[in-house]
């Protein structure tokens, strides 16, 4: 799994990508690469796989939202999706994939037909339910939200099917015409020879159909906007960058179209107490000198409450104990990682007399053999010193 490369760059589009984004890049990609375009040549073929198997992960916005959370080894030991090995995808596969993503009907280079001009154009039916598209949304959550999980009450305003018109854009007593521009297929043609590219009409938007009347609520978009609350389960473990799925969640469809789904992309705010790296945690504890010096038993935080740590008789300041699994709780439902408790010793403040008395008598009882690392240290600037004295001369 380590030699693959990110999907995401595969396709050369950003982790925010939306769907159509997403199929646009792969298009592309599969036109250059396609083996009937490219007959004997190795490298376009493995190209070819290769963005075959980044859309097939990333256009499925279960396997996307997986990806997205362990990267490829979410699909590991057969974890389903990815990869054109052990259960993968074969040519098989992505030839049909090829051309359902083209509108083509086989495997070969024929599957470009309809893309280009080739096929007979179909002519959009103007009352056909339209499905929904994808929303996301941004969510800050504290740290110890991210740790214990939570339920959050999201407020949204997403769009939905418009009650005046019931989504068909058009105002009462009026209806759609069939669009000049297209002739009712949805799409224009252009350029010539074997390259002829089709695009959306720009005068219908694809819908091969125009509004003769606008409906007044909706302003002819056949959506409005409404107030929405969403109740939503942040699991425990997730992490800085997660991403949850609400199925039919996102924005309304049209014409009894299914909604779209809603993507709540978590932003983590940092700990008062803790860092973190995936699963493991990291906490300073303040200890005294005196702790430090003689031994003794100190509390650290863990997410399952207060742990207590014997450290031993002259532990030095910035050593750092492991506490086994006392880290993040693993949102596969593996162990919970581990916590780092480093150890920072406190210099004393705000002492009274008495207390300065008493540190003053210890430093006149103390040795060389007192302070080890400080007694080393003098020793190696000695020598440094008597080194550039030796060099001068």
């Amino acid at each position: 799994m380590s030699d693959k490369r990110d999907y995401y760059e595969v396709l050369g589009v950003s982790r925010t990508a939306t769907a159509d984004e997403i199929k646009s890049a792969y298009r592309k990609l599969a036109m250059k690469y396609h083996p009937d375009r490219n007959p004997g040549d190795k490298e376009a073929e493995e190209k070819f796989k290769e963005a075959a198997e980044a859309y097939d992960v990333l256009h499925d916005a279960d396997k996307r939202s997986r990806y997205d959370q362990f990267g490829h080894q979410a699909f590991a030991n057969g974890g389903g999706g990815g990869g054109f090995g052990a259960g993968g995808m074969n040519m098989e596969d992505i030839f049909s994939m090829f051309g359902d993503v083209f509108g083509g009907r086989g495997g070969g280079f024929s599957g470009f037909e309809d893309m280009f001009g080739g096929g007979r154009a179909r002519t959009v039916n103007p009352n056909a339910p339209r499905h929904g598209e994808d929303m996301t949304f941004k969510l800050e959550i504290d740290f110890d939200e991210a740790i214990f999980g939570s339920q959050r009450t999201l407020q949204l305003k997403l769009p939905a099917e418009c009650t005046e018109c019931n989504g068909t854009g058009a105002a009462a007593g009026s209806g759609r015409k069939t669009c000049r521009t297209c002739g009712g297929r949805g799409v224009v043609i252009g350029g010539g020879g074997f390259f002829q590219v089709r695009q959306t009409c720009h005068a219908c938007g694809g819908e091969g159909s125009t509004i003769e009347k606008p409906c007044k609520k909706c302003h002819g978009s056949g959506q409005i906007t409404k107030p929405t609350e969403i109740e939503l389960k942040i699991p425990a473990g997730v992490f800085h960058g997660s991403r949850l799925r609400l199925a039919g969640k996102g924005a309304g469809g049209l014409r009894g179209g299914q909604p779209g789904d809603l993507y709540v992309l978590l932003s983590v705010k940092p700990s008062d107490i803790f860092s973190r790296d995936g699963q493991d945690l990291f906490v300073d504890i303040p200890v005294s000198p005196v702790v430090a010096a003689l031994g003794g038993t100190i509390s650290v935080p863990t997410p399952e409450g207060e742990a207590q740590l014997k450290i031993p008789a002259g532990t030095p300041n910035g050593k750092v104990f492991r506490l086994r699994g006392k880290g993040v709780a693993s949102l596969r439902g593996g162990s919970p990682g581990d916590l780092d408790a480093r150890i920072i010793i406190e210099t004393p403040a705000n002492l009274d007399r008495r207390q300065k008395e008493l540190l003053e008598e210890f430093a006149k009882t103390s040795s060389s053999g007192t302070f080890p690392a400080a007694q080393t240290f003098a020793n190696r600037v000695r020598v440094f010193f008597s080194h550039r004295e030796k060099l001068k001369k």
